[in-house]
Order: C-alpha cells, then sequence, then structure tokens
C-alpha cells in the first residue's frame, strides 16, 4: 500500500486542516471576526462572571412559537449565556415556554412580566401571539426580572430589536451582579432642606431599592449637618439631593465638600427657580421668581453655573392636556405644546442617556459649563437651537401656549442650553486654602476618581400622585404619556455607583449590515445559475485533476 506524501493536497487536507478543525470543534475555540466585536464579552463581563461563586440560574421566557424576530433575540440570548457559562460553569440556564407549561398570566405578572402582544397571520386567519420576553435572575433567595425587550417610543420593530440585542449583555451581567452581589452599595437621600415630599419621591425610591440600600439622611439636630452625621455619611455610597428649596449653610457646604472629597458619588437636582404648575393650572398664571440655595460657590468650584432663567424649547417639548371646550356638558380635552416642559432627547452615545424615551423635564434652568477644570465633563442634555430665556421674576401664563414660539416680555432668543451633565475625575475641594478646613477632622484636599451628575430641574426625579397614591415615575396622568425619566435616573445611578464600569456596555453599536435589495432583484437568475453550476464545475474539475495524475503515473 502507497504511503500519502505530507506535502501532497490529499496529505495536507488528511494531517493538517482535518485534526486542527476536530481541535477547533470539541475545544470551542471561536474566532469574533465582526467589526463591532459583537461576539466577544467585554474584560468588565469577565471579570464579573469570574467573581461569582455561588450558583446562578436564569430562566428564559423565550421559547415557543413566535416571529422570526424574535427567533433572533432568542439564538443571541441563547449565544450570550452559552459565553457566560464558559466562563463561569456556576452561571446555568433554561428557555422555557410559558403557553405550554401552562403558567397562568397573573403568576408572570407577578413575577413582574409585561406581556407583548403580536399579530399573527396564517391562512388568511389573524391570531395573536402573547409572549413574555424576559429572563428571571435567580441567586440563593435573590432574584430579578430583565425585560429583554427595550422600551422605547417613536422607533420601528426592527430598529427595537437591534437596540434590544446592542443591550442585552449589558442587561444580563448587570443583573446578575446585582443578585449575586452579597453586600449592596447604599444611596442616602438627603432630607432637610424642603425637598420632595415622600409621595413626591416615591417612584425614584422604588427603582434605587431595586439595586441599593437606600434610606434618608437627616441631620440629628434637624437643623442642619454636622460633624455628628459623619458617621452615617461614611456609610454612603452616594447622596441624592433632590430639588432643595431652604440654603445650605456654609458648614453644611463644608461637610458635602468633605463627603465628595471622601470618593461620595452625588446625584444633584436643582431647581433655581420656583414655579409649579399646580399654580398656573388654578390661576391661569404664575409669577416664578430665583430660588437662592447658597450653593453657586460651591458649583463654581466643579466649573458649573445654575442660572436663574427659565428655558422654553419651541422644538423639543412636551404636551399639556387642557380643557378646550365642552359638548353636553362633557369637557373636550385637548394635548397642546408647552415649551416650558422641554423634552430631554439622547442626542450622543453616552452610556447613561442611549436607549431611553424623551426625558421630561418642567419649568427647568440651564448650566453653563465654565471649563478651566481637570476633569471631564459631559453634557447629557440640552434643547434644540430653538430656544427662548425667560428671565424672573416674569408671569408665566397659560395664553402662551397659543403662539409658543413669540417672544414674550423678557425674553429673548438663545443657544441651546444644557439641561444635565456628569462630572468625572479627581475633584478639588473649595475649602482647601480656607480658614473652614481647620473645623473638619482628617481634611482633603482633593478626591480619588470620582464622579457627580448635576439637573438643573428638581422635578425630574418627582413622580405625580393621583388621589394621594403615587403613580410611576416618568408617567404623565393626563396624557397617559411614559417618559425615560425613571430610565434615566436609575442609569445614573449605575453610573455613579459601577466599580466594574458595566455602563459603558450600553455604548456597544451593533451595525446593521443590510443587502441592496434592488441588486438582489436584478441578479437573482444570475446567482442562482451560478450556485447551480460552480459545485458541478468544481467536482469535474477534480475528477479531470485526478484522472490526469492517474494516467501521468500509470500510463
Amino acid at each position: 500500500m502507497k504511503k500519502i506524501s505530507f506535502k501532497s493536497p490529499f496529505g495536507i487536507l488528511l494531517f493538517v486542516i482535518l485534526p486542527l478543525s476536530i481541535i477547533l470543534m470539541f475545544s470551542g475555540i471561536r474566532l469574533d471576526l465582526t467589526k463591532e466585536k459583537r461576539y466577544t464579552l467585554s474584560e468588565s463581563t469577565v471579570k464579573v462572571l469570574e467573581s461569582i461563586k455561588k450558583p446562578v440560574t436564569v430562566d428564559v421566557y423565550l421559547e415557543g412559537d413566535f416571529p422570526a424576530s424574535f427567533k433572533q433575540l432568542q439564538s443571541e440570548t441563547k449565544f450570550m449565556l452559552e459565553e457566560f457559562r464558559k466562563i463561569n460553569p456556576k452561571i446555568d440556564f433554561k428557555f422555557i415556554d410559558p403557553i405550554k407549561t401552562k403558567m397562568s398570566q397573573d403568576t408572570l405578572m407577578a413575577m413582574g412580566m409585561q406581556p407583548s402582544i403580536l399579530p399573527d397571520i396564517k391562512d388568511g386567519k389573524v391570531s395573536q401571539i402573547t409572549l413574555f420576553p424576559y429572563a428571571v435572575v435567580k441567586h440563593g433567595q435573590n432574584g430579578a426580572s430583565i425585560p429583554l425587550v427595550v422600551q422605547q417610543a417613536n422607533i420601528n420593530a426592527d430598529e427595537q430589536l437591534r437596540k434590544s440585542i446592542e443591550n442585552l449583555e449589558y442587561n444580563l451581567v448587570s443583573n446578575i451582579k446585582a443578585v449575586s452581589t452579597n453586600k449592596r452599595k447604599k444611596v442616602g437621600i438627603l432630607v432637610n432642606q424642603d425637598e420632595l415630599r415622600p409621595e413626591e419621591f416615591q417612584g425614584f425610591m422604588t427603582l434605587a431599592l431595586e439595586s441599593y440600600d437606600a434610606g434618608p439622611i437627616i441631620p440629628k439636630n434637624n437643623v442642619e449637618l454636622t460633624l455628628a452625621d459623619l458617621p452615617l455619611l461614611k456609610q454612603m455610597s452616594a447622596l441624592v439631593i433632590a430639588k432643595p428649596r431652604k440654603a445650605f449653610t456654609d458648614g453644611e457646604k463644608v461637610i458635602l465638600d468633605q463627603f465628595i472629597m471622601n470618593g461620595g458619588k452625588t446625584l444633584w437636582m436643582i431647581d433655581a427657580v420656583n414655579a409649579e404648575m399646580d399654580t398656573l393650572t388654578r390661576s391661569k398664571k404664575v409669577m416664578p421668581f430665583p430660588v437662592d440655595i447658597n450653593m453657586t460657590d460651591f458649583f463654581f468650584n466643579y466649573g458649573l453655573r445654575i442660572n436663574p432663567a427659565l428655558v422654553k424649547d419651541v422644538k423639543k417639548f412636551a404636551l399639556l392636556k387642557l380643557v378646550t371646550g365642552e359638548v353636553g356638558g362633557n369637557p373636550q380635552y385637548t394635548s397642546l405644546p408647552w415649551p416650558y416642559f422641554p423634552l430631554g432627547i439622547a442626542e450622543n452615545n453616552n452610556p447613561i442617556t442611549k436607549n431611553i424615551n424623551p426625558v421630561k423635564f418642567e419649568f427647568p434652568t440651564s448650566i453653563d459649563t465654565l471649563g478651566g477644570k481637570k476633569f471631564k465633563t459631559n453634557v447629557l442634555f440640552e434643547s434644540s437651537e430653538r430656544t427662548l430665556l425667560k428671565q424672573v421674576p416674569n408671569y408665566v401664563q397659560l395664553e402662551e401656549i397659543a403662539s409658543v414660539d413669540s417672544l414674550g416680555q423678557m425674553e429673548k432668543p438663545s443657544t441651546p442650553k444644557i439641561f444635565a451633565v456628569a462630572l468625572e475625575g479627581k475633584f478639588s475641594s473649595a475649602y482647601a486654602s480656607r480658614i473652614e478646613r481647620q473645623s473638619y477632622p482628617g481634611f482633603k484636599a482633593t478626591s480619588t476618581e470620582n464622579k457627580m451628575i448635576v439637573i438643573a430641574d428638581g422635578d425630574v426625579g418627582r413622580n405625580k400622585t393621583h388621589k394621594g397614591e403615587p403613580l410611576p415615575l416618568g408617567v404623565d396622568r393626563l396624557t397617559d404619556e411614559q417618559f425615560g425619566n425613571e430610565q434615566f435616573l436609575r442609569n445614573a445611578l449605575d453610573y455613579l455607583l459601577d466599580d466594574s464600569n458595566l455602563i459603558e456596555l450600553r455604548n456597544r453599536n451593533i451595525e446593521e449590515r443590510l443587502l441592496d435589495r434592488h441588486r438582489i432583484s436584478y441578479e437573482k437568475t444570475n446567482w442562482q445559475w451560478f450556485n447551480l453550476l460552480l459545485p458541478l464545475v468544481i467536482i469535474g474539475l477534480l475528477g479531470g485533476l485526478f484522472f490526469w495524475l492517474r494516467k501521468k503515473k500509470f500510463g
């Protein structure tokens, strides 16, 4: 029997390519050749998965007969979880068909899942398919329901699916980290400066308690923050200040300054102007006036200035539902543009604002970034190019709704104004060269790497109430519209407290490489013949080559 030469084509196939293919198949090694590294887990994800010591199970309710778009989401989810399990075998998963297993909708909704109802057309008959595109992560006694489909208004189904796949890694790994973390970080809510009432802040508290231990920070002397409050403040990883209306004392400013210098994160929701919609609705006009909380120099130290002038956006605004008539004794409502409620629409790829519904601001002012600081300043939201500024004190009247883009008294056109910024880097104390530093034990002049978010609207975190009961954050009771306030503030907290840098996964982009439909139609026949004849030509050439080699050797 003749030996096969290693250098011959058949020898290369037999001794090199075939063994290499078998090794790669059984080793599970994969090569990600996509430009955006779509199938490669980030380093942050790998570190989180490797840190898990106890079993984690993921139940995915995405099994059954449903449209191809959801099949793709199912395939991407399965691939992602398989990659997770390769990193850490303690992570296990299974796909469940809630219809086949006869799980009641009430049970699924009690677990935090909302159904998706899709039309299904078969044999000319239209029916409905009910899906629950969620995953449930369990770790010991802890659990969380994860929506696999992004809820974002004004996008089509294909765009919604793409964004859902983009967010898949972040949604899964961030929730796995949340349920598997034994010690949760603490978030303090400052209660001393006439902030939002508990029923108005219930929506924010609910979202904060999903991932963190959140609770009020009340000064021990019930007057102002003092050194006696330091032990409690040192336990907090972040401090939330929501719509303060009482001025901070100089002593409190030193306490807050040192909280930041010692690594504490801060989320500020500041009203520089007092204007309430309830008063305007009752009396048809209101006189907004500046609110001085004695923090101008404090924010100036961080390169920020909050201006006491109302911002009107005559291009990006929410609607106000008003009674505009009456028929048969029944009031007739009309939704009209209200420029004092501008919308924050993400126009960059910041992970805090990406893939969320427009955020509703109510009577916001603006933030100037002064520059000259060594840390990084990121603009989160700003108004459109069609912006007007109203100086205060000045009347705001409901009749302005009839001509939203006309100039009123003490109003002027302006460039886009900033509503929210995120600061990141090493901060310097405003009291490093002042005598106040002597009153604080262990005073620090600079911080380590730190973060801060400042929003020029105290109502961005305020939920509406109906008959004394709080509504979900971001829900407009009159127009029944869901704004992105809840997701924005959830992302803001995650950004501030994310030591693993998982929030950056929200910046992942999946580029759609669509086929040219015109070219497909034009060249369809040519490619069909090509696919039909090419295998025959290759077989003929290989047969001819084999016949020629055989004849040359034995003839």
